[in-house]
């Protein structure tokens, strides 16, 4: 499936905002079509009140929870993001509407959660994500991965099947740290090594790279995925920007090859660019969670 320069095709069924909303609120499920000009999408909240998960082992992770229906929706962020970014907040908002369950946090070293960033590890990231669909969901979950978040959605998934039935990519970045490394010249890895960090470029803030310890990325190959078959069978939604200058849209088609589930689409915004934060392209991504959470009820 694929969203050439628009999500456009989306409103050809009816959805609006409001009209998921008035659904919600006892309109009853009717999809019937209801062509109206597209809305603004809600204003993005700058501040709300933080929790935190406690967790012996590990440092505290904050977070926001909605409580409400199910399927419940949990926001991973990506590489040192955190959860109050525009799609975080708007897919808040828009499950708060519809009366569904919602999650965003923060890894360890990022945001508001404790831990040294320096420290942190794909591995730990993991087993971050893990501790908030075990203590902070209940019921069928659907998972939102943005870029790093898209490569932990697909770990969270294999390590629980019957909690997470589907998963929604966004510029899911699987392996992309590792291959990305692999691909540089033999000289420039063995300096990257010697030095003990990579300064992998980036448009995403002011220095114009992200510091990568060179451990990181060691440990980080622990957790490719796309060297073999993925055992995840739930739906994927795979939404990516083919002007992304960061992570290539064919990793989306790879995650789309290696999975064993057959209920697959890969949708590519033309002129969409890695973060996806363009007001059409969170459109697309609320309306794509909406039809997945339309079909595990209607399933259900």
């Amino acid at each position: 499936m694929a969203a050439g320069g628009g999500a456009w095709g989306l409103w050809l069924r009816g959805l609006t905002w409001a009209g998921a909303a008035a659904r919600c609120a006892g309109s009853g499920p009717s999809r019937v079509a209801r062509l109206q000009t597209p809305g603004q999408l809600p204003a993005c909240r700058q501040k709300s009140s933080v929790s935190f998960l406690s967790r012996s082992d590990r440092p505290n992770i904050a977070y926001n929870k909605i409580k409400g229906k199910n399927p419940g929706v949990v926001f991973l962020p990506g590489l040192n993001s955190n959860m109050n970014g525009q799609k975080a907040v708007a897919l808040e908002d828009f499950c708060k509407s519809l009366g569904h369950a919602f999650v965003r946090f923060d890894y360890t070293g990022c945001g508001s959660s404790d831990g040294n960033l320096q420290e942190c590890t794909v591995g730990k990231w993991r087993k971050d994500v893990l501790s908030v669909l075990d203590e902070l969901t209940d019921g069928p979950q659907i998972l939102v991965g943005s870029s790093l978040g898209g490569w932990l959605m697909l770990h969270a998934a294999i390590a629980r099947p019957e909690k997470v039935t589907a998963l929604v990519g966004v510029a899911a970045a699987a392996d992309y740290v590792v291959s990305t490394f692999k691909q540089l010249p033999l000289e420039a890895q063995k300096e990257i090594e010697e030095k003990g960090e990579w300064k992998l470029p980036t448009k995403h803030n002011e220095e114009g790279f992200y510091c990568l310890p060179y451990d990181f990325i060691k440990e980080a190959e622990n957790h490719c995925l796309l060297n073999s078959p993925i055992p995840i069978t739930c739906p994927i939604k795979l939404i990516h920007g083919m002007k992304d200058e960061d992570v290539p849209w064919q990793v989306s088609m790879e995650i789309a090859d290696h999975v064993l589930s057959k209920d697959v689409d890969v949708i590519l915004r033309k002129v969409g660019q890695h973060r996806m934060s363009e007001k059409d392209d969170m459109k697309l991504l609320v309306y794509t969670v909406d039809d997945l959470i339309d079909k595990l009820t209607t399933q259900a």
